[in-house]
């Protein structure tokens, strides 16, 4: 800033300070609240766990990403997804009586997201196990062996979450694989969404396969009742996919610190 020398000290040290305090509101303000542009939408609070790492790998432009709904083949086990906020304290009956509230989303969105990507030119799959009640985790056809291989074969896999309501719930973010060489798409979602520790819960089973888990918000608030609105749920899985599709191809560009908010 060349130019400070040439002004009164005082003056620059005001607008030095009131540029520091709007810059210091502006972080907190996005820190705690992720907001989709053009769509109202607020997801609620980021994760705000100490994390420290960087996605500094380019990937490829032709990388292809594979897209998985969290929990879709492990219903019959537990913790295979929150019923969320609406269910479990407010009486609400469940979006299918077969499946949690949350598989019921991350399929919605998981579809939404490869529709889209698709629409954008990125080379994106989806994967749906026929089975919803596996057993063993590493079965062939669960998600994590499928996104193992995916990612052994050079790709980007990533497993669609909507975090547990209240208490039990840490906010939006992604929970990154476990692996040093954590790439630029790594760090756009965490960007756009927040960044979880390295070894979250002492290591979950997808991250320890190589797969990303993005958590979109906990599944309680402004986010559910948009999304069980019947008038507002299209708008609102929209604007969630085309966040992650968003955040996707600045990674792919590397964008790492770019923000459409």
């Amino acid at each position: 800033m060349r130019f400070a020398y040439f002004m009164p000290v005082n003056i620059f040290l005001l607008i030095f300070g009131l540029a520091c305090l709007w810059s210091t509101s502006s972080l907190k303000t996005f820190a705690e609240t992720s907001t989709f542009k053009g769509s109202g939408l607020i997801t609620g609070p980021r994760v705000r766990l100490k994390s420290q790492w960087v996605g500094l790998r380019e990937v490829s432009k032709s990388i292809p990403i594979l897209v998985m709904a969290g929990h879709a083949d492990s219903q019959g086990l537990a913790g295979a997804g929150t019923s969320g906020s609406a269910v479990d304290e407010k009486g609400a009956s469940p979006m299918d009586l077969n499946i949690s509230d949350e598989l019921f989303w991350n399929l919605r969105v998981r579809d939404s997201i490869v529709k889209l990507g698709l629409e954008k030119g990125l080379k994106i799959s989806s994967y749906n196990p026929n089975n919803r009640n596996i057993q063993d985790g590493n079965d062939p056809r669960t998600n994590w062996s499928v996104g193992a291989r995916h990612v052994r074969q050079g790709g980007y896999a990533l497993e669609i979450h909507f975090d547990a309501y209240g208490e039990y719930g840490f906010g939006s973010g992604l929970i990154p694989a476990f692996t040093r060489k954590l790439n630029t798409i790594d760090e756009s979602l965490a960007n756009y969404f927040g960044r979880y520790p390295l070894f979250f819960r002492g290591g979950l089973g997808a991250p320890r396969r190589g797969i990303r888990i993005l958590e979109i918000g906990k599944l309680e608030g402004k986010l559910e009742e948009s999304l069980r609105d019947p008038n507002s749920r299209e708008e609102t899985i929209n604007a969630i996919s085309m966040q992650i599709v968003q955040a996707l191809i600045a990674g792919i560009e590397g964008a790492k610190n770019s923000f459409t908010q």
